[in-house]
């Protein structure tokens, strides 16, 4: 016979599966409900140039010679249960400049309807792509002839854009989110360790200075069925290993192949998350950008074995243009003298800008610069940022807004390097006197900016969190 107490036992225990089942409180029902009502959409085009565009970077002449694998732009499209959209954009390219993102971002409201905050274009920065536009303007020692060719692929990359958009949109279907994160070493702070002594470092296991940001963040898209149908992933680090004449998508391009290789049918995009001051050390050989794609591919792999963070259904975007202020804006003066600079960029950079100035043009004092925030579900933050920005702002923001924040640079638009103020005070490359290599009319920023990004970031996190 069943004694009173187990008689009793039993029924609470039905009693509590029945509750469960009829209000949700089981996790495991909570989780199905909270997941329901994602759609995603997939779309990905070859944007290998045709024609001799040159390759971006570097400041010199790269006629191209060949590729050893695709360029490619990939677009993830999410809807939540509310019918709410966004699009992220992926890209091999080096830089999309603000002439070009802006005639995407207009073309796109017009058509689908997306405003800004609902979209973000993002490049890889990696140095085998194409030229765009007008991004380093003075950059490269051009002809006409170039300059032409630069401009109808710019074109026709705006167009292509504008319909990847709209492919990733038609494609919208029911989809589960998750969320893990992997782990990847070969990014070292090039700041604070001289390339010619990394080997050495490393053969002798010396640690290497400086900040860092190994985190491979991964975001998987799964179909009814259980199919994965696409990997979205990031890292901090310059896509240079290569500086030959040969399109490819350097290490994040081998990651990407390597990864829809292991998975049939998967689309794998890569974002840049925070890598302005980051290169892969050592570098410059075909099997070391092999390596270092390898190793991030492991990383996704490593992550996806882990169980991942499911993400509740539900979209809230935020978006801004802040301004980022010069220290000083050049005069015309000094303009004259640099005219005949013995840097030729330099002297290039300066005799444009004063045909500008003689043609009655004036210099604003600030730059427009993007600052996004999506809010997926309760789980996943991400802030989304324009240009090369350092990794002290991947490791700020993930620090003040905790787990599940993902932050990337290298969104909307390449207007240059993006110090943090420790990297202002310290000076060198990405914090000193180079803007004029970007093409704007001052050597420098204002000490300010990143209490000014900072400010707007968690303005913005705010809207979307609340």
């Amino acid at each position: 016979m069943i004694s009173d107490i187990s008689r009793r036992a039993f029924v609470s225990g039905i009693s509590s599966v029945l509750l469960a089942l009829t209000t949700g409180s089981s996790s495991s029902v909570s989780i199905a409900d909270e997941t329901r009502g994602w759609k995603a959409g997939i779309a990905r085009s070859v944007i290998t140039p045709e024609k001799g565009v040159w390759l971006a970077g570097y400041g010199s002449k790269r006629a191209p010679d060949g590729k050893l694998h695709d360029l490619w732009m990939k677009a993830l499209a999410l809807e939540d249960h509310t019918g709410k959209r966004v699009v992220l954009i992926t890209s091999d390219f080096q830089g999309v400049p603000k002439s070009m993102s802006d005639r995407v971002f207009a073309q796109v409201k017009q058509r689908y309807g997306l405003e800004r905050s609902q979209i973000m274009l993002t490049f890889s920065h990696n140095h085998c792509g194409p030229r765009l536009g007008d991004d380093l303007i003075d950059y490269y020692p051009v002809d006409v002839e170039q300059e032409k060719l630069v401009a109808e692929y710019t074109d026709l990359m705006v167009v292509t854009t504008v319909e990847l958009v709209g492919e990733a949109l038609s494609k919208l279907s029911p989809a589960t989110l998750k969320q893990g994160e992997g782990r990847a070493t070969f990014a070292v702070n090039r700041r604070n360790n001289r390339e010619p002594d990394v080997p050495m470092m490393i053969e002798k296991g010396i640690p290497f200075a400086g900040p860092v940001d190994h985190a491979v963040p991964v975001l998987t898209v799964t179909r009814p069925d259980g199919k994965l149908d696409a990997v979205l992933f990031g890292y901090a680090c310059h896509p240079t290993t290569l500086s030959f004449l040969t399109w490819c998508g350097d290490y994040p391009g081998f990651a990407q192949l390597e990864l829809e290789k292991a998975h049939e049918g998967v689309t794998a995009l890569f974002v840049n998350t925070c890598g302005g001051d980051q290169n892969p050390l050592p570098r410059r050989k075909v099997e070391l950008c092999e390596k270092y794609g390898h190793m991030l591919a492991v990383a996704v792999e490593e992550a996806l074995k882990q169980p991942l963070k499911p993400v509740s259904s539900g979209i809230r975007t935020a978006f801004e243009l802040i301004d980022l202020p010069y220290l000083k804006v050049v005069t015309n003066d000094e303009l004259q003298t640099l005219t005949k600079d013995a840097n030729a960029l330099k002297a290039r950079w300066a005799t444009r800008l004063l045909k500008k100035l003689q043609a009655g043009d004036k210099f604003e004092d600030a730059y427009p610069y993007p600052v996004h925030a999506w809010m997926l579900g309760r789980e996943m933050l991400v802030i989304g940022m324009g240009a090369e920005t350092v990794v002290d702002y991947a490791l700020r923001f993930k620090r003040e807004f905790g787990p599940g924040t993902w932050v990337m640079g290298y969104a909307d638009d390449m207007a240059s390097y993006i110090p943090s103020l420790r990297v202002w005070n310290e000076g060198g490359y990405e914090g000193g006197s180079n803007l004029f290599e970007y093409g704007r009319p001052a050597f420098r920023w204002d000490g300010s900016i990143e209490d000014r990004i900072a400010t707007s970031v968690h303005k913005l996190v705010k809207q979307v969190r609340e």
